[in-house]
């Protein structure tokens, strides 16, 4: 039921995880993607080679999403490639250990440039072609850390509850020009973000919190993504959805 032929999506931080996960499902369903990636090319090559499998057209560029100019360019480059931007989903994100009497500023600085600017700044760059349209679809992947806190993570837990604030406010803000924003908010999900920490839970303290037993899987996000970019979630936006196996229950 769902398809996304002839649309074109940017997914920030798509060479691994969620973002991966993310763009080969929109590839899947007849997407052309460009996927934004920092550091690790090999992956991001590999992302985008099992994109193109399906028959769309796939392209990573490297970009800072600290950066506002590497942003701005980020969407540039991918308006020329796709010829639009369709749905901007906003991925990218970084999860450091941070107790708040050892961290450092440059690491405060860090997350909030890239977990929050980053956000702010794509949807700055994409919403101008998007109203010029009349049409567009912006989600913005959180955290139940936005919504519960997370010890000895609290830049993190800030700037994903920032998102959520973003995206209530984005969503009336463009609702009159046809654009959607929504936001997807994740559990634990197993991922290279994660692996350490669900590694190294001998005690198995992060699945006792889970009702469901587990945790995540990508592909398990992916999913409820695709759906808010797909046309089975039209009459839906400013929403939080939760994919957590019920370890938060917020709604």
């Amino acid at each position: 039921m769902i398809s996304l032929s002839g649309k074109s999506a940017i997914i920030t931080g798509g060479s691994r995880g969620i973002g991966q996960a993310t763009a080969i499902m929109f590839a899947e369903v007849g997407c052309n993607v460009v996927i934004g990636y920092e550091k690790n090319e090999t992956a991001a090559k590999i992302t985008i080679e099992k994109c193109q499998s399906f028959g769309v057209k796939a392209v990573a560029i490297k970009a800072n999403m600290g950066s506002r100019s590497d942003v701005f360019d980020l969407v540039a480059e991918a308006t020329t490639t796709l010829g639009s931007v369709d749905i901007l989903v906003n991925n990218a994100g970084v999860w450091e250990h941070n107790p708040i009497d050892e961290m450092t500023e440059e690491r405060l600085r860090r997350t909030v440039d890239i977990n929050l600017m980053g956000c702010f700044h794509s949807c700055q760059a994409v919403v101008p072609q998007m109203k010029e349209r009349k049409s567009g679809n912006i989600i913005n992947i959180s955290s139940t850390a936005g919504q519960r806190g997370e010890a000895f993570h609290s830049p993190y837990s800030a700037t994903k509850s920032a998102l959520i604030g973003l995206t209530k406010s984005l969503a009336v803000e463009l609702a009159d020009h046809n654009i959607r924003v929504n936001c997807v908010a994740p559990g634990w999900v197993e991922t290279d973000m994660s692996i350490d920490s669900l590694n190294e839970d001998h005690d198995n303290k992060i699945i006792s919190k889970i009702p469901m037993g587990r945790v995540g899987m990508p592909q398990e996000l992916a999913g409820p993504i695709l759906f808010m970019a797909s046309e089975l979630s039209t009459f839906i936006t400013g929403e939080i959805l939760n994919v957590n196996g019920g370890a938060v229950l917020c709604g």
